[in-house]
């Protein structure tokens, strides 16, 4: 009856149109294991280690923009997928978490494989729930067949996110019976939503503020690419050029002309009154978290009159401490309507700060790499500038996502989407992340890392899953070098020892383990870097911590000099 009934969740599962499944190799979970295996409709893929499957199974998500399911035995290996879920809870990435459990009834008797795995996640999924009890009651299948229906439709609402199902099974846990008969007890639950709109009451009130207001910044967050988008924003500009458009890479709005994307990197060289000039009346403001600290000091501090914040639905983050309006639609919706609108009363000098600036910061970061061919920084330059496209470009968190911030992508690199876990901003998943992403798209994988994030995350490439279009720039400065640059740890005496973490380790052996193309900068030929030969390819950039600090330093004294001239 147990595994009877599983069969239908799978199915219900293929029937929802859920394709991929991670499985973690486990005996209390053979159940839900062969349910999934024996269906035939899922891409089923063994990952050993709980902790990278769940970011692998967060890159497949990303990729593929519908549910996954990641399944895993009881104990503590439940507990290693919780930076996955985690990361996709901040993210709203629609990941299914599926864990078996022992019977209740042997929770804190000393048997192996068990703990308290009800809500192990707490408040970093949308919902948990507890499978039935097997018994042959008609209304537990009933229950067992709505609460997968629910589970789904609840990580796919707006905002998307994880949602946790735990499964306490009994022994016996391998059925003998392996066919797998057809049934009408399926019973499929849609989910219908429509997108929120404004009446024309409260449009005539947002228009009239809008034409009241001289400095309009509008700041994009962390988001998906969309190309719709970008277009009708294209639009809102050429109507009203006097709005300004700033946010950083992993907006995914290099395509939109006239952006400022490094507003981060300018805000930062600015003294009071040069800030004051480019406080905003209104801010609007829609995705979700920016790289760019610098950009999120200045609106705290240099607060707008109001704060508008576009998002469909869910809790909504008053990052900048101001905020004044939720707006509930999507912004593709909501700057659609903004199109007709043609303000030309708007003084010009406000945008005119804005975009000058970023055109000098342009200039400004173009001398620099022309006289700084070394190091990592450059390394980053060369990259981003050498990418294929289209294609998928992975920032790990520390100092790669910052690096290729202050460096930017233009317009020509339209075809280029740019992924990043800033959910929880962790060293941990970033390569199983994109591996993940490798396996659910053809289309080249680009991730830049450091060595501290990509040795943590080593068994990414444990298993038996080929990605010949995931290319992987290391930054191997052997600890990092942040730091060693951001204000407190830089300047103790511990910093060294206890901070830093230095490491001897270089990618060389390990490409060789897990049978990976290795390249270090003698060796690369960019021409040759991005095509796929059978293999994921590892470009090494190994360089010293204080050689790395110094050029950094080096572009900041820069832009400073710049700034000052």
């Amino acid at each position: 009856m147990v595994f009877s009934r599983l069969q239908i969740i799978a199915e219900l599962c293929a029937r929802k149109g859920i394709e991929d499944v991670v499985i973690c190799p486990g005996s209390r979970s053979a159940p839900l294991t062969l349910a999934f295996l024996r269906n035939g409709k899922f891409r089923c893929r063994i990952i050993a280690d709980e902790r990278s499957a769940g970011f692998i199974a967060l890159g497949l998500t990303q990729s593929t923009s519908k549910p996954v399911i990641v399944i895993c035995t009881s104990g503590t290996a439940a507990y290693n997928l919780a930076p996955a879920v985690a990361e996709a809870f901040f993210q709203h990435l629609p990941l299914l978490v599926f864990t078996a459990d022992r019977p209740a009834e042997w929770l804190d008797q000393l048997d192996g494989q068990t703990i308290r795995q009800a809500r192990l996640y707490g408040d970093h999924v949308k919902h948990f729930y507890e499978w039935p009890k097997a018994d042959d009651h008609p209304d537990t299948e009933w229950h067992a067949n709505r609460m997968i229906n629910e589970a789904v439709n609840l990580s796919e609402e707006i905002p998307a996110g994880p949602v946790h199902v735990n499964f306490p099974f009994r022994e016996p846990l391998y059925p003998k019976d392996d066919s797998f008969v057809p049934t009408d007890k399926i019973r499929v639950i849609e989910s219908v939503s429509a997108r929120p709109q404004l009446s024309e009451a409260q449009w005539r009130e947002l228009e009239s503020t809008l034409r009241k207001c001289k400095r309009v910044l509008i700041v994009a967050g962390q988001q998906d690419a969309d190309d719709d988008l970008i277009q009708i924003l294209n639009g809102v500009h050429q109507n009203n050029p006097r709005w300004v458009f700033a946010g950083d890479i992993l907006s995914n709005h290099h395509g939109l002309p006239s952006f400022c994307s490094h507003s981060d990197t300018f805000i930062g060289q600015l003294g009071d009154e040069e800030k004051r000039r480019l406080q905003p009346d209104l801010l609007i403001t829609y995705g979700k978290s920016l790289v760019a600290k610098n950009l999120k000091i200045f609106l705290r501090k240099y607060a707008p009159g109001m704060h508008w914040h576009i998002q469909s639905g869910g809790q909504v983050a008053d990052t900048f401490q101001h905020l004044s309006h939720h707006i509930q639609m999507h912004p593709r919706d909501f700057f659609q309507h903004l199109q007709g609108l043609n303000l030309a009363d708007i003084p010009e000098d406000y945008a005119q700060l804005w975009n000058g600036y970023e055109r000098k910061t342009v200039g400004l970061i173009h001398q620099f790499f022309q006289s700084r061919a070394g190091g990592e920084f450059a390394a980053v330059k060369k990259l981003l500038s050498a990418l294929p496209q289209p294609c998928h470009l992975h920032l790990a968190n520390s100092m790669a996502v910052r690096y290729a911030n202050h460096i930017g992508l233009s317009t020509e690199s339209r075809g280029v989407k740019v992924y990043s876990n800033r959910g929880t901003s962790g060293i941990d998943g970033c390569t199983s992340t994109a591996v993940g992403h490798a396996l659910g798209s053809r289309l080249p994988q680009v991730l830049i890392t450091g060595d501290m994030a990509f040795f943590y995350d080593r068994n990414a490439f444990w298993n038996e899953y080929p990605t010949p279009n995931l290319f992987i720039m290391l930054l191997n400065n052997h600890g990092g070098i942040i730091f060693n640059l951001i204000d407190g740890p830089s300047s103790i005496p511990e910093s060294e020892k206890y901070f830093v973490t230095r490491q001897s380790l270089n990618a060389k052996a390990l490409a060789a383990e897990f049978g990976l193309h290795y390249h270090d900068l003698n060796s690369v030929q960019w021409s040759d870097f991005f095509v796929q030969a059978g293999k994921a390819r590892v470009l090494e950039v190994e360089g010293a911590q204080q050689e790395n600090k110094e050029i950094f330093e080096a572009f900041r004294k820069h832009l400073k000099k710049g700034y000052a001239t």
